[in-house]
C-alpha cells in the first residue's frame, strides 16, 4: 500500500460565513494531498504531460463527517491500496490535526489519456514501476 500525509491550513478564504471550510474546497484538499504524494514519488503531473499523457479525474466521492474551521490545521492523507489496472482509485481521509477528528474521507478515480489520441488507456509502465513498488509484497 501507498501512503502519504500532507498538512493543509484552512485559509480564511476556504470559509463561508460560520467560518467553516466550504464543502467544495474539500476536492482541492484532496488534490494537493494526491499532488504531493505523486511529488514525492518523483511523478508530478509535469513529468507525467512530458511522458505523453493526461491525468484527469475520472470520479469523486466525499463523506462529511465534522466541519473544518478557519485557521485549523489539517492532515489529508491519501492512499493507493491497490496496484492500478484501468483508474487509480486513491482514497483520502482527512483529519483535524488540532481536534484529532475526522472531517471527512472519500476517494477520487483518476484516467490515464494519451495525449496524442485522447482515448483512456491502461497507466503507462514507468507509473506502474515506480508504484508497483508498493505492493511487490502483495504478489
Amino acid at each position: 500500500m501507498l501512503k502519504h500525509t500532507t498538512q493543509i491550513r484552512v485559509r480564511y478564504g476556504d470559509t463561508d460565513q460560520m467560518q467553516y471550510a466550504y464543502y467544495g474546497k474539500y476536492p482541492e484538499y484532496f488534490e494537493v494531498g494526491r499532488t504531493e504524494m505523486m511529488r514525492e514519488l518523483n511523478l508530478p503531473y509535469r513529468v507525467i504531460e512530458e511522458k505523453g499523457y493526461y491525468m484527469p479525474v475520472h470520479s469523486i466521492y466525499i463523506r462529511y463527517k465534522s466541519p473544518a474551521f478557519y485557521d485549523e490545521l489539517l492532515e489529508v492523507e491519501s492512499r493507493v491500496e491497490k496496484l492500478p489496472n484501468l483508474k487509480v482509485h486513491i482514497d483520502h481521509t482527512v483529519r483535524s490535526a488540532d481536534r484529532n477528528v475526522i472531517i471527512c474521507e472519500g476517494y477520487v478515480e483518476l484516467v490515464f489519456i494519451d495525449r496524442e489520441t485522447k482515448r483512456v488507456v491502461r497507466p503507462p509502465e514507468f507509473f506502474l514501476k515506480v508504484i508497483g513498488k508498493f505492493f511487490e509484497e502483495e504478489k
